[in-house]
């Protein structure tokens, strides 16, 4: 239950915003229907498709109004999810799930972008994911995450980022036509220039009265997510960090503390700073295309949205006590068990392969022994890590014609920093996927001078 809250009591109190939810998806459906029309009959250029969106916009608006009135006459546990759909979606939520699952929808998005960024489909797809969010918002345990005072702003940044994430793609998309067409992109049009003041400094002047009116009544609105005061002798469970900084602490459960908290973060901001001088292609500045940039779009893209943005919702979301997962509608239940079986793997080398203990120094070793026995325990790691930096990177440019290419085009030293900082990021995703499926802790681990990895 929500709290303390009866069935019956949560139904009610979810009642009052989700009838007034539903109306302001209807109102805003309405506006877009209403404006679409005007613009029509007002203007004689109009993009294609219009007609299909303002009509979709219309019917929307009168299922959310339905909604809405439903919800208003006490009927709001009518509208939500069955529970055997509730049960299936926890059931089947788990680490290797989401993140297959989210690669393979970022995979047909980019597939098929050109159907995605229809307006039509668009504003479909958005929707279905109010309408979704709404007949979750019945379920205790998912109300209970997301109306977190502090995940509710998480909530609404992952709808910003879905619009401006396709924004970016549709621009690119048109003018990735355009270009095909012998066409300049459509930033080659306009010509104007526009000055920084008085242009400039009246919108960041108007958008920061308007930022700080929406901060004022977030404030009064929403209770702060202040907690009782800290205690060496009781700490929440689960503990997480601000929201910018759970998804490194998602990586704490793949890395250790230096490699997650140091390391990475550390090459973030290096390959961010090194973008300017490593890539040099002129293509694609100053307006926004896919096919003439598609390695850096789908490269950026890839860290952004699945190693980064990624990590942070799961970490909000879906990861509970003792940092256990749990499914979007289940319960989070501290007593949770679940089995882990980490190894790695010298272990997996070793003992389940060869069939045979780790290599352990002899009785009266010196310190040299000791180091010669770690090495040769870590060996299979050792070679497994220097085929991965030197031998993969090596083949891939000689088997692979785009990027030879690429090297030729950047140099023998810039491509070597970006082809290092491109694996090291792609070690992220191995390493997941080896401890979802195999239960593979750490390539090489050195306890015994505090070096994992």
């Amino acid at each position: 239950m929500h709290g303390y809250l009866s069935e019956q009591e949560f139904l009610r109190e979810i009642g009052r915003f989700l009838g007034w939810y539903y109306l302001s998806v209807a109102a805003l459906n309405g506006v877009v229907a209403f404006a679409l029309v005007r613009r029509r009959r007002t203007e004689t250029d109009v993009a294609r498709g219009t007609g299909v969106v303002s009509l979709l916009c219309f019917l929307s608006a009168v299922i959310f109004a339905g909604l809405a009135a439903c919800v208003f006459s006490g009927h709001a546990g009518a509208l939500s999810l069955p529970q055997t759909v509730r049960d299936a979606v926890n059931r089947h939520t788990s680490p290797l799930a989401v993140g297959v699952g989210s690669f393979a929808v970022m995979a047909l998005l980019f597939r098929w972008r050109r159907f995605f960024v229809r307006p039509a489909v668009a504003w479909s797809l958005l929707n279905l994911a109010l309408l979704l969010v709404g007949l979750s918002l019945t379920d205790a345990n998912f109300a209970k995450i997301v109306s977190r005072p502090d995940n509710v702003a998480i909530v609404a940044m992952m709808f910003l980022l879905a619009f401006f994430t396709w924004l970016g793609t549709a621009k690119a998309v048109e003018n990735d036509e355009r270009l095909a067409r012998d066409e300049p992109p459509l930033e080659k049009l306009d010509h104007d220039k526009v000055l920084v003041w008085p242009d400039l400094v009246y919108i960041e002047l108007i958008c920061m009265v308007v930022l700080t009116a929406v901060l004022i009544f977030w404030a009064i609105g929403i209770t702060a997510p202040l907690e009782e005061p800290a205690s060496s002798v009781r700490t929440p469970n689960p503990s997480k960090a601000p929201w910018y900084f759970v998804g490194l602490q998602e990586m704490l459960y793949y890395y250790d503390p230096w490699m997650a908290g140091v390391v990475l973060p550390g090459l973030i901001i290096v390959g961010l700073m090194a973008i300017p001088y490593l890539d040099r292609n002129p293509r694609g500045n100053g307006y926004y295309t896919i096919r003439e940039r598609k390695f850096a779009y789908l490269t950026f893209q890839f860290g952004f949205l699945l190693l980064w943005i990624l990590l942070i919702l799961i970490g909000t979301f879906l990861r509970g006590p003792n940092w256990n997962f749990f499914g979007v509608y289940e319960p989070w239940d501290i007593h949770k068990v679940t089995a882990q079986n980490n190894v790695s793997f010298s272990q997996f080398f070793w003992i389940d392969l060869l069939g045979r203990g780790l290599p352990q120094p002899g009785a009266g070793a010196g310190a040299s022994g000791r180091l010669g026995a770690i090495l040769l325990r870590e060996l299979p790691g050792l070679l497994l890590l220097a085929a991965y930096f030197l031998l993969l990177p090596w083949g891939v440019t000689r088997r692979v014609r785009f990027f030879a290419g690429l090297r030729q085009q950047m140099g023998r030293a810039r491509y070597a920093a970006m082809m290092a900082m491109l694996l090291v990021m792609l070690l992220l995703p191995i390493k997941m996927l080896a401890r979802w499926t195999g239960d593979l802790q750490y390539f090489v681990a050195i306890p015994e001078y505090f070096l994992n990895f």
